[in-house]
């Protein structure tokens, strides 16, 4: 059913809906023959878009986006979904395919939408039922990121968190606005939108605002990970530097004796005295042992 080019997937007395491809030469001589005002034709061809819903002359415009079906495909994640409703009929155009769209082309052939009403609904309900899996897969991740925050893994947690902020401020992105559409769309006054039809695209609109919220609150909790996993570093940084300079400050005054004992000059007291060595061994060993009791009592080395 679904592929490339015109696909008339529904025809019924109340309504008609053809899918286009956007990719396809004959899908736009097809949507240039039809009766439709220009803004419609332009929109419904546009190569960038954003959720959005307008009515228009007899007509609404409404632009949705959903996960892609092919995920290695390039370019952004949710792919979007072209829209013109009138009565009695629906065009909807798409230049990379949706994912859930074989389904809503088998309801489609089975007759079970009955308007345009019916079938936005339904698009905008398996748009959200794809989707917030995904979200709260994201959520998931965060959560895993926090519970196992260690500044050994500071690397790879960075990695991660990274990657799930980059997809949730790709979602909401079109998240957002996708919100405000449903919410203007069950607004309008016409006669192919029912009460059952406004309050699955309310509920739609609901759905989206909470995934937006969760979205905007991995954001948030990634930044906030992000600033924990940089403490860790600088505290592990510090621990390190302050070892180094325990261990400078231990061996510092061993060096100066050593070093002025062992200047190749004249005069060096008891340079031939049999005991001479082990005087001076002892002596550097009472201070280092000296110098290290008082960084243990002045709690340094738990820094």
């Amino acid at each position: 059913m679904v592929g490339t080019g015109t696909w008339h997937i529904g025809n019924q007395p109340d309504l008609c809906w053809t899918h286009l491809d956007g990719r396809d030469p004959e899908s736009v001589e097809w949507l240039d023959a039809q009766d439709l005002p220009l803004t419609a034709r332009i929109a419904l061809m546009a190569v960038e878009t954003r959720p959005r819903c307008q009515p228009l002359e007899q007509g609404t415009l409404i632009n949705l986006r959903g996960l892609r079906k092919v995920q290695d495909e390039e370019g952004d994640a949710l792919v979007s979904i072209r829209v013109w409703a009138e009565k009695g009929r629906v065009i909807s155009v798409s230049f990379r395919q949706l994912a859930g769209l074989d389904e809503l082309c088998e309801h489609a052939s089975h007759q079970d939408y009955k308007d345009p009403g019916d079938l936005i609904a339904a698009i905008a309900i398996m748009i959200t039922r794809q989707l917030d899996p995904v979200v709260a897969d994201l959520g998931d991740k965060i959560d895993d990121c926090e519970l196992g925050l260690d500044g050994e893994r500071a690397y790879e947690l960075r990695r991660e968190i990274t990657k799930a902020r980059s997809e949730a401020i790709s979602y909401r992105r079109f998240i957002v606005p996708q919100r405000q559409a449903l919410e203007t769309m069950s607004t309008l006054q016409t006669a192919w939108i029912e009460d059952d039809d406004r309050i699955h695209i309310r509920e739609a609109a609901d759905r989206f605002a909470r995934m937006a919220e969760e979205l905007e609150a991995v954001r948030e909790r990634s930044a906030l990970l992000h600033e924990q996993i940089t403490d860790l570093r600088a505290e592990k940084i510090d621990r390190r530097s302050l070892a180094i300079a325990v261990v400078a400050m231990i061996f510092l005054p061993l060096t100066f004796v050593t070093g002025l004992l062992g200047m190749n000059v004249d005069g060096i007291p008891y340079a031939h005295h049999p005991y001479s060595f082990w005087v001076v061994t002892a002596f550097c060993v009472f201070v280092g042992v000296s110098v290290t009791a008082y960084f243990v009592i002045r709690n340094w080395f738990r820094g």
